[in-house]
């Protein structure tokens, strides 16, 4: 992906785009984290409630800074030490439009080189949900992703997924407890 579709991508999502990226499995639709109004009409774009919460990917474990509570160094070496994981932390000062009903944010450190790339870009985290409307399989490609949701995003990274067959496995990292197991590793 050239550096400037990711200059691009990132300049859409400061102005309060949304947009579809390649992930880990499947693709994902992003926003700013920060801008409400964004993620309230990611969230109406794919009928889903706010309650749920969301997933906030980064490509540095310091772009959750604003969002989480503090991590033991223990807790660090095992997001790290995790690749293709999402993990359920305590919130610290994450608004409601990311948390939803919980007291905690699911993230994820990347492995994917595009969205890598973006959080570097944007120097913070990046909203991530499956590129699908409520109720349909994910988006596998940026030809679905038009498909599903036609003009309505301000841009599509046209690249490849990444390896994994199913979206990544959701652990809760104070209990280990997995939430969403991923049956291709």
């Amino acid at each position: 992906m050239s550096s400037f579709n990711i200059r691009k991508a990132a300049l859409s999502i400061k102005q309060g785009g949304i947009i579809a990226y390649p992930t880990e499995a499947v693709f994902g639709l992003g926003c700013d984290p920060y801008q409400e109004s964004s993620v309230l009409q990611l969230l109406a774009l794919k009928n889903r409630p706010v309650e749920k919460g969301l997933i906030l990917v980064v490509s540095d474990l310091s772009q959750l800074d604003d969002f989480i509570e503090p991590l033991t160094d223990a807790q660090q070496q095992t997001i790290t030490g995790s690749e293709n994981t999402s993990w359920i932390v305590p919130a610290a000062h994450a608004p409601y439009w990311l948390r939803g009903e919980h007291q905690s944010l699911a993230v994820r450190l990347s492995s994917h080189p595009i969205v890598r790339q973006l959080c570097d870009e944007l120097q913070q985290p990046l909203v991530s949900t499956s590129a699908n409307p409520a109720g349909k399989n994910p988006a596998r490609n940026a030809l679905q992703c038009h498909h599903y949701f036609h003009q309505q995003l301000d841009i599509i990274l046209r690249a490849a997924t990444g390896s994994l067959q199913q979206p990544t496995e959701i652990r809760n990292l104070l209990t280990q407890e997995v939430i969403r197991a991923n049956n291709a590793k």
